[in-house]
């Protein structure tokens, strides 16, 4: 679904770099979180997948299209959505129903099939009963989960999200969370999620952490966060079950340091006893 070879990003006329030769693949289906502390180059790349900002060294592909290719960005784009961390910055219309038709009918989208689309998305995110509702009576979560339902309309293979609960509220983060894992589970839509709420990323198949412009490290949540110390060193949290689990081994008690959930870390204190 995305290739990246040795991608680089400069700003100020290439001056300030903030991706440095970049080598990422993202699989169909996949769910994949990226993180990195502010700077880190996590945002900028999620705005190369979307063709937003081009690179400039090295190329990215979106389902084997070259976003460099002008002629590819309608197609990019429709395979490929974007959510923001603000979602007033992407909700443009008066009502609900009618923000989430804005992507279909800028596509050429037929009328009767943009409504089908419509009631789709809305249903697909739980939003349906808000259809005539004026976006700025929404709380934060909820417009956040019409942006997605308006991303959804357009039918992409492939939705990137850069840091979309980053103003919400621990209920509205739980809320858009809950959205995009049963889009990625059961809707089989290749998700990439970039977020600084490493509670976020436990269930990805995949997390990228990105340090001063490079990806620094790469595996399954397990893999990742049982590196309490390095990440630590990075400026990075880990889930807090897992920070207590770390403090426990540290402490000569024989537990596993690859715990994500108070599931898991209830188990283990089970065995123990």
């Amino acid at each position: 679904m995305i290739r990246t070879e040795q991608v680089k990003y400069g700003y100020n006329e290439g001056t300030i770099i903030a991706v440095d030769g970049v080598d990422i693949q993202v699989n169909n289906g996949e769910f994949v979180v990226i993180i990195g502390h502010n700077g880190s180059g996590k945002s900028t790349l999620a705005k190369m997948f979307n063709g937003i900002l081009l690179p400039t060294g090295g190329a990215v592909y979106i389902a084997g299209m070259n976003t460099a290719d002008e002629g590819k960005i309608w197609d990019i784009r429709s395979t490929a959505g974007m959510v923001f961390q603000n979602p007033d910055n992407q909700i443009v219309a008066t009502l609900v129903e009618e923000d989430v038709a804005f992507g279909p009918e800028n596509l050429g989208v037929p009328t009767e099939e943009i409504r089908e689309r419509v009631t789709t998305a809305l249903d697909a995110v739980h939003m349906a009963h808000h259809l005539k509702k004026p976006p700025h009576l929404l709380s934060g979560g909820q417009k956040q989960r019409v942006a997605i339902a308006g991303i959804l309309a357009m039918k992409p293979r492939c939705i990137i999200l850069d840091e979309p609960t980053a103003m919400l509220d621990p209920i509205g983060r739980k809320e858009v969370m809950e959205t995009v894992t049963r889009l990625n589970r059961e809707e089989g839509i290749t998700i990439v999620h970039i977020t600084h709420f490493m509670d976020e990323a436990i269930d990805a198949d995949r997390i990228i952490v990105m340090e001063k412009g490079k990806k620094h490290l790469e595996g399954t949540p397990k893999q990742i966060f049982s590196q309490v110390e390095r990440l630590k060193d990075m400026g990075l949290d880990v889930p807090q079950v897992t920070l207590l689990a770390h403090e426990l081994k540290k402490s000569n008690v024989n537990i596993s340091e690859d715990i994500l959930t108070v599931e898991e870390m209830v188990e283990a204190i089970c065995r123990l006893l």
